[in-house]
């Protein structure tokens, strides 16, 4: 039997895809192909490569993202994605798809055909950065000749990309569609359109998933919570394990 890991964007909150992989590899359950978006895409790209999740939270911790960001000049986003691929180099040397132990798909959004994309082959960073180009706030990446952004904008869970390829489906989506506190700032009533937008559809994907993993606890978290990557990993790890029966019985059948 095949398993397939879809792991959904979410910006910082993805990082809650680190524990739900560490708690999934100590069930025992091998994941033969990974799909990803955004951040889903990077965490999937990393562990895909042979890091486990205790490692990659550690890069994540100790990398600074955010010096390898330029600002853009062409007026389609605040800040360039694509001076950040010789970080991405340091821990994905060999840059390609083939390169990797899992295979991997990831999405991103062709700006200007309005298509859904799949990058499974090839050039590896470049895509990887494509799909967390966030509208607005990144400019879109260029990949032959075409405009990419963030894959979210159509399939922020995107388990097309690997539902016929496998038997079993694991979903781990880290957007939970409730809201705890009132939105009181410019910055939260942004990220929650963003987020509502990019979600218009995504409950039509969990029914595909055999099993959805969704923390709950992650509503009290905005996308840019970098800092607070050891409570979002926590949380995608004790969540995760809440639902081990659960798993491991839909496995047995």
């Amino acid at each position: 039997m095949k398993i397939g890991l879809v792991l959904s964007g979410g910006g910082a909150r993805g990082i809650a895809h680190l524990g739900v992989l560490k708690a999934l590899t100590e069930m025992g359950v091998t994941v033969d192909r990974i799909a990803g978006t955004s951040a889903g895409a990077v965490a999937g790209a990393l562990f895909a490569n042979g890091y486990t999740p205790d490692e990659i939270l550690k890069i994540i911790e100790s990398s600074s993202f955010m010096k390898y960001l330029r600002p853009a000049w062409n007026r389609m986003g605040l800040l360039r994605i694509d001076t950040v691929a010789d970080l991405c180099r340091t821990y994905l040397p060999h840059d390609r798809f083939e390169s990797l132990h899992i295979p991997l798909h990831i999405a991103a959004v062709d700006l200007n055909e309005g298509d859904l994309d799949v990058f499974e082959s090839g050039e590896l960073i470049r895509p990887m950065l494509a799909s967390c180009c966030l509208p607005g706030v990144f400019e879109p990446l260029v990949i032959n000749k075409r405009q990419y952004v963030d894959g979210g904008v159509l399939s922020n869970l995107p388990v097309e990309l690997i539902e016929t390829k496998v038997d079993f489906l694991i979903g781990s989506h880290c957007n939970p569609f409730g809201l705890t506190k009132p939105i009181s700032s410019m910055r939260g009533v942004i990220e929650r359109s963003l987020i509502l937008a990019v979600q218009s559809k995504t409950k039509e994907r969990f029914t595909k998933c055999t099993i959805l993993i969704e923390p709950p606890e992650l509503a009290n978290y905005g996308v840019s919570d970098v800092k607070r990557s050891r409570e979002l990993f926590r949380i995608g790890y004790q969540h995760t394990k809440t639902l081990s029966r659960q798993i491991e019985k839909n496995l047995n059948q």
